[in-house]
């Protein structure tokens, strides 16, 4: 059994954050959350590497294209080594205009995090891997329906 993480809230804060900055559509809000080197692979592979170019980046994609609402749980924090951690996640998206979750576009989320000294984590790699399982509809229904959960009422 894996023991939890000793910064375990502030990892999850971390991944909250970069969540927010998604959600709010925000390029800055976005690399804030990243280490200066770090990478985002994203779900249909694209990677962004450097907090810098990750701002722009997503500056420039939020600009001109209308990007889904990320919904997530996360699953685990976990030390690998000192000062490093992993974060698994799953998330799912409620696509522009719509205010439901959508099976499609399910995905985990694996972030490393480092520790920059003092406690302050950032993220050193996101990836995001679409969570398809096509040869298990239930686990991928039951996905839907636990994130379903954590929405709000309308």
């Amino acid at each position: 059994m894996t023991s939890a993480h000793p910064y375990d809230a502030q990892i999850r804060a971390l991944y909250a954050q970069f969540l927010d900055g998604w959600n709010r559509r925000s390029g800055a809000a976005v690399a804030a959350a990243f280490a200066d080197d770090g990478d985002i692979i994203g779900y249909d592979g694209t990677h962004h590497h450097g907090r810098l170019a990750i701002a722009a980046d997503f500056r420039q994609i939020f600009a001109s294209h209308q990007t889904a609402t990320y919904i997530a749980v996360i699953r685990s924090v976990r030390p690998v080594a000192p000062g490093v951690a992993v974060l698994l996640a799953h998330a799912g998206m409620i696509p522009p205009g719509d205010n439901d979750i959508h099976p499609r576009y399910h995905t985990v989320h694996t972030v490393i995090a480092v520790d920059e000294g003092a406690g302050r984590w950032r993220i050193s790699l996101l990836q995001a891997t679409p969570a398809a399982w096509h040869q298990h509809p239930e686990a991928r229904e039951a996905l839907t329906q636990e994130l379903r959960g954590l929405l709000a009422p309308q």
